[in-house]
């Protein structure tokens, strides 16, 4: 189930926006929160491909182990990061227009255990103040960078 969608056209090419988008040590620069990415897997990125992001939330340090789960070069990608009984998921499609590149984001959270269900209001609010703008920060990084 959605909790957070978003699209942005960004005026670029889409093989150049796609690369980008997927060469996840660019997270930093796209997520407000992330600090540092570490690349789990060797080779191209493909479904089954790892990396470690670190976020600082609140003020403390997290990490987690985010895996592609989709991928189609230059038409979309998914990520999740599965944890302490939150699954969130993370959904990308890239589609070539006249004035550039549409991104359509969208994001899914899905809760296990009675606490993060009950929890999962407040959880959905502080994903969304933390990656609703991301697609914004992407749009920027991307049309700016050589």
């Amino acid at each position: 189930m959605s909790f957070l969608t978003k699209t942005v056209t960004i005026k670029k090419p889409l093989g150049e926006v796609f690369e980008k988008a997927t060469d996840f040590t660019n997270s930093p620069e796209i997520m407000d929160t992330v600090t540092d990415v570490e690349i789990l897997t060797e080779g191209p990125v493909r479904e089954g491909y790892k990396f470690k992001e670190t976020r600082l939330i609140r003020g403390r340090k997290a990490s987690s182990v985010i895996e592609v789960t989709k991928f189609e070069e230059n038409k979309k990608y998914a990520v999740r990061s599965a944890q302490h009984g939150i699954d969130l998921r993370y959904h990308y499609s890239f589609i070539e227009t006249s004035e550039g590149t549409r991104v359509d984001f969208k994001g899914e959270l899905y809760t296990e255990g009675l606490r993060n269900k009950l929890m999962k209001p407040l959880i959905k609010k502080i994903i969304k103040k933390e990656d609703q703008d991301h697609l914004e920060h992407m749009k920027k990084f991307i049309e700016t960078s050589a």
